[in-house]
């Protein structure tokens, strides 16, 4: 590669960082408590309820358990965030997952997958700090992330619609209005 093309992508890259950074209150925590994210969601039907009962929950069984949750969603739209608490980008686009999943999330199954963090605290810490209506699954070694989004990278979100079709996104979601546009386009088959 050439100083010139490697100049270049550091300039691209500075940019993307610096217009994320521009958008900083897109990550900010929501002002949301978890028990009123709870009372948002109260009477949510199954198994989407359940999914609320698990909330910020940060769930073992690996890719097993995983995959068995969603067969048990099959037939329902589902969103699926694989992030990291190390991740800056997963960082800086989780009050967006927090503000759209608390709208849409009677009638679209959130799913988180922490996929790379080595242990349970920094991540349970971090789910803490950002409470969301929805568990997410631990995966240290990362086998279920990319088994299920087909990415070693992060953050990642996948959309199942109601008929099993799948779309993958790579990269954070800079605002609401955003993900909501890729929800009605990809899970909801708007």
């Amino acid at each position: 590669m050439g100083a010139g093309c490697a100049l270049a992508i550091l300039v691209l890259l500075v940019v993307g960082l610096l217009q994320l950074g521009a958008n900083s209150t897109a990550g900010a925590p929501s002002t949301l408590t978890p028990a009123e994210i709870r009372a948002r969601l109260a009477g949510s039907p199954e198994p989407l309820a359940a999914l609320h009962a698990q909330a910020d929950e940060l769930l073992g069984g690996g890719l097993p358990a995983l995959r068995a949750r969603l067969a048990a969603l099959r037939g329902r739209p589902i969103v699926i965030n694989k992030w990291a608490s190390w991740c800056e980008p997963c960082r800086a686009e989780f009050g967006v997952f927090q503000a759209v999943s608390v709208a849409r999330g009677r009638q679209v199954a959130f799913l988180g997958i922490d996929s790379g963090d080595a242990s349970r605290g920094k991540p349970e810490s971090f789910l803490r700090s950002f409470p969301v209506g929805y568990p997410s699954y631990f995966d240290p070694s990362e086998q279920a992330g990319i088994a299920i989004t087909e990415s070693g990278f992060t953050p990642v979100t996948l959309f199942i619609n109601s008929r099993g079709a799948q779309y993958v996104r790579q990269g954070p979601y800079p605002s609401v209005a955003k993900l909501e546009a890729d929800i009605t386009r990809y899970a909801l088959d708007g």
